[in-house]
């Protein structure tokens, strides 16, 4: 009788367990945005190092364009933002794995891009700058950097331009390395936003550098995110999000703030 009344105790047990959901993990439920909004915060990647996008002050604070406009659109979701730092190649990956929600760090649409990732609408544009030693006047447009080398970050978009154009490019981790290793005499030439080798000269007025060439047309700004239908009603809420910092005035005013110009209209 002892025995049968043990594993009657054993199955009542058991049968009262799966009823009340014993051992299971009170894990969030819904899409990515419901999972953000229940957690209460948005975890953001970017690079820390790409002044003005973002960059570390003289306090090592964390600010820059993209640093506000992540905080701007999480305030407007509702959440607290968390910014992770890592190294451009490693940031897009992450993305994709699901260890960020967001990546916001002057990422430009490419159709590349687009087959991987789902795009916000654009929040900026940028042209890109061939930038060169102060004395070289062999390279004078994109196309004079065949056989040439360039210093960029790996998987960048300026990597694979300078790449499309015949040049060997040399990885680098911050953009202070990237004109180091121009002025160095280590590489030729450097792809970058115009608008960060504008920002680096404001600092380093005596640099012996200067753009060769730009490209005609401006680059789309987004922020992007996983692709798939989990991460639909994030994408939709960031760009009912960035509508409305366009629309107030908010993200034109961190522009003039970081860039002394509005690079947040075409």
């Amino acid at each position: 009788m002892k025995k049968i009344f043990t594993v009657f105790m054993a199955v009542l047990l058991l049968v009262f367990c799966v009823l009340a959901g014993c051992g299971k993990r009170n894990e969030p439920e819904g899409d990515l945005l419901s999972r953000i909004k229940e957690k209460g915060e948005i975890v953001i990647a970017m690079e820390g190092t790409w002044a003005p996008w973002t960059y570390h002050d003289e306090n090592d604070k964390l600010v820059g364009f993209d640093t506000e406009v992540g905080e701007a659109i999480a305030e407007i979701l509702g959440v607290k933002v968390v910014f992770v730092e890592g190294e451009w190649d490693g940031l897009l990956a992450g993305l994709e794995v699901g260890r960020y929600d967001l990546m916001i760090n002057g990422v430009e649409i490419t159709d590349e891009r687009s087959e991987k990732y789902d795009f916000t609408d654009a929040y900026a544009y940028i042209r890109t700058a061939l930038i060169v030693g102060s004395d070289n006047n062999e390279i004078t447009k994109f196309e004079d950097l065949k056989e040439k080398t360039t210093a960029n970050s790996i998987n960048s978009t300026y990597m694979y331009l300078a790449e499309d154009y015949g040049a060997t490019v040399l990885g680098v981790d911050t953009l202070d390395q990237t004109f180091d290793m121009v002025l160095s005499g280590r590489v030729d030439a450097t792809l970058n936003a115009e608008l960060s080798f504008d920002d680096y000269m404001k600092v380093h007025p005596e640099a012996a550098l200067k753009v060769a060439a730009l490209t005609k047309e401006a680059s789309l700004v987004a922020i992007p995110v996983r692709k798939g239908e989990d991460s639909k009603t994030l994408r939709e809420a960031v760009n009912n999000a960035i509508e409305e910092l366009k629309e107030n005035g908010k993200l034109s005013e961190i522009s003039e703030k970081y860039f002394g110009k509005d690079i947040t209209q075409q």
